[in-house]
């Protein structure tokens, strides 16, 4: 099973990347008539769970530029995301933001001065659908820069659904080929204030194999993404210009 972890080659086994980052570092409404009737105008859910479950049903191309503001255990920040930066990497996001899959994660990985991430689903059977639902690699337009945010990876090709947030000036992640796709533009002081005492201790498999009830086991001061959406930008009615990921 392969997990992620940045570091210098980014998300490998925890020692690895404690080698290599010091080394590089739902409501129903009656009908308005007739009380008696039965019908009823019900609100669109929220979350889609089966799409969660089919990621290769998931792969609208996002609007050159739109916003997705994360409501966390801390405060909120919003996350601006310019589509040319890391085409991939923002359809990406822009599907997993628009279906929910961000709600109620956790930030399991906060290392200051380095990075903050997440990305494992708090439903462990989301986070297994997702493990081989890889997209391609994007160039690297950007540097990895306090508060610009890109996929973690295994290596070439293996994004999935795992994020990082640049704390320091990362620059020598650019070469390994981290692409960043977005920026924080609101709640940076949130972000720095997410709990950080765990350090590298949660493991990715447990949470990949239990989900959050895992981490509210064994890490219960993790703060976590309350909700996940986009809240500016309209998708474009063409078709994503890039092949859908392979069903895992």
């Amino acid at each position: 099973m392969s997990m992620k972890r940045i570091s210098i080659s980014l998300i490998g086994a925890i020692s690895l990347c404690t080698f290599l980052f010091t080394a590089a570092l739902g409501q129903v409404k009656p009908a308005a008539k007739k009380p008696s009737s039965t019908t009823t105008t019900r609100k669109p859910s929220m979350t889609n769970h089966v799409d969660l479950l089919n990621p290769s049903s998931l792969h609208e191309t996002a609007p050159d530029v739109y916003e997705a503001k994360f409501s966390t255990t801390k405060g909120d920040f919003v996350v601006h995301v310019t589509r040319a930066w890391a085409p991939f990497g923002a359809d990406r996001f822009y599907n997993l933001v628009k279906h929910h899959f961000y709600d109620h994660a956790s930030f399991f990985r906060v290392v200051p001065g380095f990075v903050v991430q997440f990305g494992l689903s708090a439903d462990p059977k989301v986070s297994r659908a997702w493990q081989n639902a890889t997209i391609r690699d994007d160039r690297v337009t950007q540097s990895n820069k306090p508060g610009f945010v890109t996929f973690a990876t295994a290596g070439p090709n293996t994004r999935t659904t795992q994020i990082f947030i640049n704390l320091g000036n990362n620059g020598g992640l650019d070469s390994q080929g981290f692409s960043p796709f977005g920026e924080v533009t609101q709640g940076m002081d949130i972000v720095k204030q997410l709990y950080s005492s765990y350090g590298e201790s949660p493991d990715q498999g447990q949470i990949t194999s239990k989900g959050k009830a895992y981490l509210d086991l064994s890490f219960p001061k993790l703060d976590s993404i309350k909700t996940a959406v986009i809240v500016s930008g309209a998708a474009p009615a063409a078709p994503a210009d890039h092949p859908a990921p392979k069903k895992p």
